[in-house]
């Protein structure tokens, strides 16, 4: 039976998280959004918290087991009601340590794991996405061809999360074209690696605080021992799944935090005698906000449930990320609507969240639980 009364475990993660988000990360959003940078000190209070620690062995320098896609997503939702660029910026290094963790080799874990567990935060990115119309992660254009005992890359990628500063990308490609999800495997590709180049940073309408970047391989040689579980390899749907569970938690925690200030907004704005919230129009636009964040939540938690329960979970966590990224769009743009004109202004939320949220139909890969 589906149980979603949180652990004891998973109540101290939301209340220690929440209280970060609230306290510091929602008091710099506005200005890490104007300056396109984040500040190193929520970086480093962030990585404090020991996210991915918590999700890994002991023999490996963590004080976990394994990582629980319920309480990742719990962490991911607060996270991102503090602030979504922040939030991605900490949490970006889960797709390497994890797809390592479920899928490396022994040799790998031991080289790999213990650097996430360190004091200093480890930026690492993951490279899944493609600069090219219609992009599907079922159709790889990356090309990763065996030569002896060395692959060579090919390809581009972009939204590539602190490409500039990680010292390894997780890069996504096809080792098999026209054979879908199963021909993609993972690779650990070197910044300085010869022949890969990072681009200058993009500049994008929303997550302008988080640094993302084009990454471009020509024939980029990697040993066939950086091939994520050696001859074995990944399972990329699983992989995959993993990611869209935690880019739907994101939006979760956005969408809370837009429907929350909209409702404290709406009860505080008085206008002709009366609050705003008493008007029937913005009142059922409120309700209507709270109705999505709990039912993409509702998919969001059955798809992380059957994950942790070991059943398939494919179809949920698509369906999942899907609604989120879509719902997240109608709240955010109900949230500008609240607030009327001034919804639009760059001193108020609403208008960041709005930019913000139109990531989430573009993100694949990023970040994972």
């Amino acid at each position: 039976m589906v149980s979603f009364d949180p652990s004891e475990e998973q109540a101290m993660v939301k209340e220690t998280i929440s209280e970060f988000a609230v306290n510091e990360m929602q008091e710099k959003m506005r200005e890490c959004d104007e300056s396109g940078e984040i500040s190193p000190d929520l970086v480093k209070t962030g990585w404090e918290l020991e996210i991915i620690p918590s999700n890994l062995p002991e023999e490996y320098g963590g004080f976990g087991e394994a990582p629980s896609a319920l309480t990742g997503a719990i962490a991911c939702e607060e996270l991102a009601a503090g602030d979504l660029s922040t939030a991605m910026n900490i949490i970006s290094p889960t797709t390497m340590a994890y797809t390592v963790l479920l899928y490396g080799t022994e040799e790998q874990k031991k080289a790999l794991l213990p650097g996430f567990c360190e004091k200093e935060f480890k930026a690492s990115s993951a490279a899944i996405i493609e600069p090219r119309y219609n992009f599907c992660p079922s159709l790889l254009f990356c090309l990763a061809k065996r030569e002896g005992n060395q692959y060579f890359l090919k390809g581009e990628k972009c939204l590539v999360p602190l490409a500039d500063e990680s010292e390894n990308l997780l890069v996504f490609a096809t080792t098999e074209p026209g054979a879908g999800f199963s021909g993609v495997e993972a690779f650990i590709v070197p910044r300085t690696s010869e022949n890969l180049v990072v681009s200058e940073r993009e500049k994008n309408m929303g997550l302008k605080a988080l640094a993302t970047y084009e990454v471009t391989m020509n024939n980029v040689m990697v040993p066939a021992e950086n091939r994520i579980g050696g001859d074995e390899g990944i399972d990329y749907v699983d992989v995959l799944s993993r990611t869209r569970l935690a880019t739907a938690a994101l939006a979760v925690g956005m969408m809370r935090r837009a429907a929350e200030h909209s409702r404290d907004y709406a009860k505080e704005r008085v206008a002709f005698g009366e609050p705003i919230a008493s008007r029937q129009t913005i009142a059922f636009m409120i309700a209507e906000m709270f109705i999505e964040v709990d039912a993409t939540r509702m998919l969001l938690w059955d798809a992380a449930w059957r994950c942790d329960k070991g059943l398939d979970f494919t179809n949920e966590a698509a369906m999942a990320k899907h609604y989120a990224a879509q719902k997240v769009m109608q709240v955010c743009d109900y949230a500008v609507q609240v607030m009327g004109g001034h919804g639009y202004v760059r001193e108020n939320p609403p208008e960041l969240w709005f930019r913000n949220a139109r990531a989430f139909s573009s993100l694949d890969g990023l970040v994972m639980v």
